[in-house]
């Protein structure tokens, strides 16, 4: 077994310095990069700039950017995390001034989800720069319906600044049931949809998923990257949340943020989330992780108290596959299964937090039966199918199939 480990790791690691070696000679840029094709669009325009602290160019913020350039900014406008990325999960943000330049921040992960017509009377025309993760349950995907249904309701052309996508070489994972839609997943889409912002973006529109006036018609141009394809594996050099500060953890995330509804930690409050994997109550493992309080996680599950369970931060995750098996054997390995799922009230399955991030309560039902992984996994094909076929319409760049 030690052996098929080994050589696996070998073809993986010959495979991913393949590419990494092809983004050494020729560099991936992201949208942001091509400021000839978007700055002149600005030009003599009040601009609405939606972003956060991974909008870099040249290790430079494209804010700053933007102002050397002349470009009038006339708001920030803020995700989940805040403008520095910072806050934890989950937390409101509230309306500020940003510090450093003066500029009026408007929060969209507080009393909103999107600008309303009072945010945007001032603005000519809006911008959207975030790093992604591509994991439906990320929320700045969420965010992004939000902001160009806004623009769309007022009249605004918006241009997006494309990123890749660390997890776009591969789709997996069950598509979203539509009432089980919320801010953690509000389209038809599986767990792991294998686009950029950009091309989801053009997704939205073309497939009228946009609610609200004038949607279908909002005037939305993309700026691509360059030297980018859905088979690269894009390596991120800025966290683009607190809790997802290694390239690792990016990996597993599609996977183990399933445990974020469940009553395990899934590693908030240590240096490794979403790969310590653990609980007090789990055993006959030798790994044990004490969550505590720090930026990002201020109160995580399961605070200061030791956890056993699973170190995923040394292990490779699957490369194009979510790793239901794992799942599994963290259900089976909790002694109190009855438990393992984090009850809603009046445990309605549309309000269990598992079934919001799963898009489905088929997902929960099926690992409390004892379903296999490959029962499953065969239970997601038809949908995900189907929704390859309305990718495919969307895609920018060179596929993986």
């Amino acid at each position: 077994m030690k052996k098929l480990f080994y050589l696996f790791l070998s073809f993986f690691l010959l495979w991913a310095n393949s590419k990494v070696i092809a983004q050494d000679i020729n560099p991936i840029l992201p949208g942001a990069y091509q400021t000839e094709q978007y700055i002149p669009l600005l030009k003599n325009k009040r601009v609405g700039v939606f972003t956060n602290h991974t909008a870099i160019i040249n290790n430079k913020h494209l804010i700053d950017t933007l102002l050397l350039a002349g470009i009038n900014i006339q708001k920030i406008f803020t995700p989940e995390h805040g403008l520095r990325g910072t806050a934890d999960a989950g937390e409101m943000t509230i309306d500020s001034i940003d510090s450093l330049t003066g500029i009026q921040i408007v929060s969209l992960y507080g009393n909103k989800y999107g600008p309303n017509q009072d945010d945007l009377k001032d603005i000519d025309i809006l911008l959207f720069d975030i790093q992604d993760v591509g994991a439906r349950f990320y929320t700045y995907i969420s965010s992004l319906q939000y902001f160009m249904e806004a623009a769309a309701a007022n009249n605004k052309p918006l241009i997006i600044l494309d990123r890749p996508n660390p997890n776009g070489h591969y789709v997996d994972g069950p598509v979203l049931e539509k009432s089980f839609a919320s801010f953690v997943g509000k389209n038809s889409v599986p767990i792991v949809y294998g686009m950029t912002i950009g091309e989801y973006a053009t997704m939205l529109k073309g497939e009228h998923w946009l609610n609200g006036k004038n949607s279908a018609g909002v005037s939305l141009t993309v700026i691509p990257c360059k030297n980018y394809d859905h088979q690269t594996m894009y390596s991120l050099n800025v966290a683009p949340s607190p809790n997802l500060t290694s390239m690792n953890a990016i990996y597993w995330y599609p996977s183990t943020c399933l445990i974020e509804g469940t009553i395990l930690s899934e590693g908030r409050g240590t240096d490794h989330a979403f790969a310590y994997i653990g609980h007090p109550l789990i055993a006959n493992k030798g790994f044990e992780f004490t969550p505590s309080s720090r930026t990002g996680a201020k109160e995580p599950k399961l605070k200061n108290k030791i956890c056993y369970g699973w170190d995923l931060s040394q292990k490779l995750a699957p490369k194009n596959k979510i790793d239901i098996e794992l799942i599994i054997e963290m259900y089976d390995a909790f002694p109190l299964r009855d438990s393992f799922f984090v009850a809603s009230p009046g445990k309605k399955t549309t309000n269990y937090y598992f079934n919001k991030l799963a898009g489905n309560a088929s997902l929960m039902r099926q690992i409390q039966s004892g379903a296999s992984a490959k029962q499953i996994r065969a239970s997601w094909q038809k949908g995900i199918l189907r929704f390859k076929k309305i990718r495919k319409k969307y895609l920018f760049y060179k596929d993986f199939e």
